[in-house]
């Protein structure tokens, strides 16, 4: 099987995985008796783990070139920590199970990240063809998971986040056995300000995410909307998504990822002013949700491609780990953490325009991207 197709269907396993554990986890958590506090330490938990674990598995993996078995033991320890789920009653043994279980899978997804940019010969326009079957993963999980939620209890989601990272790491074994740079003693690079620049937009971006990821779910379904309902706006936003990675190759001839990057934190801003002060209206909420095309699907493209082109040759599992765990990591724990401290004493107009204004921070930051030639 093509070396394309593999990388395909692990980011579709990964990602149903994935939406299943960000659109219902919430809800899971709130049946467990969790209040906001609560489950916004949760869900930052992940996040929290990724701010530094990704880069020591990058560098495990740049030094030894043994990708493939860090992905494998990533996805393991994935589906472990959700078997244990069921099992542990209190907050603090919830939480202690999911830091455990983030901590050891942390480094597969950048590390593939960093396999699919390195099999793609220089033409970074291919990834959105690839990494879109993630996407249609996605999609699959929140309206299979919101109609299923309609009709089985909640209490039952971590069985389906086990047999999905299961499935990823069935895939895994697959991927190739070993990165193309493998080094006794990982090779130097300097933090430019291009690459600061781009962790630090990277860092905006996450954070900005925050409040979505947390409280999307229960704020529309507190506004009214079922959950169906709310399982096929997530979707719309995916769809988006696809869109844009399936058109990924023009997309990228045609623009500089500087530029991409840009209108990519525009509309981040409008976005989240939308969701947080204008949810009684559907019509707008639809819209808010195309823009996740931009916010996630064009900026996450062009970030990484961007990750590939400022740092070397022998040091890319450690660039791609490093901007996952200054990204997702750090920022997404800011913006989980903010979002919980804002959302009960502030309500979520509020906690959206936080999310806004770290839009805006980031729209600042890349603008310098366009000195560095990118």
């Amino acid at each position: 099987m093509p070396l394309p197709v593999r990388l395909a269907a692990f980011y579709c396993a990964h990602f149903i995985h994935g939406g299943l554990f960000m659109a219902y986890f919430p809800l899971y958590l709130a049946w467990r008796g969790f209040g906001a506090v609560e489950i916004a330490w949760v869900l930052a938990l992940p996040q929290i783990m990724r701010t530094f674990a990704p880069a020591g598995w990058g560098w495990l993996a740049d030094r030894t070139g043994a990708l493939r078995a860090i992905v494998v033991f990533s996805c393991a320890a994935a589906a472990a920590g959700f078997a244990a789920l069921p099992f542990v009653e209190s907050f603090a043994g919830v939480a202690c199970v999911i830091a455990a279980a983030s901590l050891l899978a942390a480094g597969g997804l950048p590390l593939v990240e960093a396999i699919t940019l390195g099999a793609l010969a220089g033409q970074p326009g291919r990834y959105g063809p690839i990494r879109l079957w993630g996407s249609v993963g996605f999609v699959a999980a929140v309206l299979a998971g919101g109609a299923w939620l309609d009709i089985v209890p909640v209490r039952a989601l971590p069985w389906p986040l086990v047999a999905f990272a299961l499935v990823a790491l069935a895939v895994a074994w697959s991927l190739p056995s070993r990165g193309t740079h493998a080094h006794a003693e990982p090779a130097p690079w300097q933090l430019t300000p291009a690459i600061r620049a781009l962790l630090g937009a990277g860092f905006c971006m996450a954070a900005a995410h925050g409040t979505l990821y947390a409280f999307f779910t229960l704020h529309l379904e507190r506004t009214g909307y079922r959950i169906t309902t709310i399982g096929v706006l997530w979707t719309l936003g995916v769809i988006a998504e696809i869109v844009v990675f399936f058109h990924l190759p023009q997309l990228f001839r045609r623009f500089a990822l500087s530029t991409i990057l840009v209108a990519s934190f525009a509309c981040a801003v409008l976005r989240f002013l939308v969701l947080g002060w204008l949810a009684d209206a559907l019509w707008l909420i639809v819209l808010a949700q195309l823009l996740h095309a931009a916010t996630f699907g064009s900026f996450h493209a062009a970030a990484v491609a961007a990750v590939h082109r400022v740092f070397p040759p022998a040091a890319q599992a450690r660039g791609q780990a490093l901007f996952s765990s200054v990204t997702y990591g750090a920022g997404g724990a800011a913006g989980a953490l903010a979002a919980g401290w804002l959302w009960q004493p502030l309500g979520p107009g509020l906690a959206f325009t936080f999310s806004a204004l770290a839009g805006l921070v980031g729209l600042h930051l890349v603008r310098d991207l366009k000195r560095a030639g990118l």
